[in-house]
């Protein structure tokens, strides 16, 4: 089965925009887990605007199923992530004032920037992703870092499914097979929903985990946490 990790930063912004500590990111973080997901991701940004440095550090103890730190591995990030260890660190290439993440890396221009900074993380036995469109030279490059797994950015896919074009979902089976070749997990993310979920996951071999976070909040406004993750582990099966 397909693992399905929460991404909570939507929350951490609801959060903020009111000050104080409504909705509780830790309470969220314990109670995703306890309705079934089986992991929990946060993306920290420089600016602070969602998810915090410090709500990093607090979730730690709270995640007993797989936690997964994304970002761009920018000094700050990387002293976050080796302090706190989570189980996977997603590296991702978003500007600083970037509104969301919005394309994959060229692992063929950053290998050796790339490269140290896997190597820093696996040598404290942090598992690494990296954050790839569904381009097979850059799966290939992925495996030239030493990373373990990348993560497949999925938002062409969705936008695509929207409009009834379910052949857009080609470049992403290719880009898993290659995966799956060459000893490269496969973690995917961006825009998935309840809609996309169960053809995304059944069209690509070897889906180990999604990371779903804007969707599923947003699903849950009307049909609440506890049902919607349910809904995605009756997808993802």
């Amino acid at each position: 089965m397909t693992k399905l990790s929460v991404n909570i930063n939507k929350i951490a912004t609801l959060r903020n925009s009111r000050g104080g500590d409504t909705p509780n990111v830790l309470q969220f973080a314990k109670d995703v887990q306890r309705y079934g997901a089986q992991g929990v991701t946060v993306h920290p940004r420089p600016d602070e605007r969602h998810i915090r440095y410090q709500d990093t550090r607090d979730l730690k103890p709270e995640v007993f199923t797989e936690f997964n730190v994304e970002g761009n591995p920018i000094k700050s990030f990387m002293d976050l992530v080796l302090e706190v260890k989570p189980t996977q660190v997603t590296l991702v290439p978003d500007a600083v004032d970037a509104l969301t993440s919005n394309a994959g890396w060229d692992t063929v221009t950053h290998k050796d920037f790339l490269s140290e900074v896997i190597q820093e993380f696996k040598s404290q036995g942090i598992r690494t992703s990296i954050f790839v469109d569904p381009v097979l030279k850059m799966i290939e490059g992925a495996k030239l870092t030493g990373a373990d797994r990348i993560e497949l950015y999925t938002e062409s896919f969705a936008h695509q499914y929207g409009l009834g074009n379910t052949s857009a979902i080609a470049p992403f089976t290719k880009a898993a097979e290659l995966s799956n070749e060459i000893g490269l997990g496969v973690n995917a993310g961006h825009d998935l929903s309840l809609d996309n979920i169960k053809f995304f996951k059944d069209n690509i071999p070897g889906l180990l985990e999604v990371s779903i976070g804007h969707a599923l909040v947003a699903e849950s406004l009307y049909l609440g946490i506890e049902n919607v993750i349910q809904m995605y582990l009756q997808r993802l099966k």
